[in-house]
């Protein structure tokens, strides 16, 4: 099995739709919809042309994760869109954490200095990795009032990339 990473646009979304709401809603029971993420049908002008990024982890050849930056602010972006297909979980392939790695050293590359997130109370593991990886929980009301709110999220995270 070899895992790659690259940058992906428009012409994987029905690919990343397909991944990002099979998580959502069969495996964790998340009442969102397509109609709740149009992002996922304007990569490009989303994430990319707004100067953040959407990357795609394959295995031989088949999207198995995404996670994706949206930048709001001069220095600050959000991570978004981070999924790994449960198959493909866990420390052997490593893959949320390459993920994250890319998303981090694309943010240093490009000046954005803090990084926020939202995610769900039940996603458990997801707040263990994202602590794992230095990320400080803060209160709803420390985000910046740019951030991209998603109406399902109610635990936040903050990491200064410069540290």
């Amino acid at each position: 099995m070899k895992l790659q990473i690259q940058p992906i646009g428009n012409s994987y979304s029905e690919q990343a739709i397909d991944l990002i709401l099979t998580i959502q809603q069969k495996e964790f029971n998340v009442p969102l919809t397509i109609h709740d993420q149009p992002d996922l049908f304007e990569i490009e002008s989303f994430y990319t042309e707004a100067g953040g990024n959407f990357w795609g982890a394959f295995v031989d050849g088949e999207l198995v994760g995404t996670i994706a930056l949206v930048k709001f602010d001069e220095r600050a972006g959000a991570i978004r869109k981070m999924f790994v297909k449960k198959e493909f979980r866990g420390k052997e392939l490593n893959i949320a954490q390459e993920l994250l790695e890319i998303l981090i050293s694309f943010c240093r590359e490009n000046g954005i200095d803090d990084l926020y997130l939202g995610t769900i109370t039940i996603l458990k593991a997801a707040q263990r990795f994202y602590e794992r990886n230095n990320f400080e929980k803060i209160e709803k009301e420390k985000l910046p009032a740019q951030f991209p709110l998603m109406g399902s999220d109610d635990i936040f995270y903050h990491l200064n990339t410069t540290l």
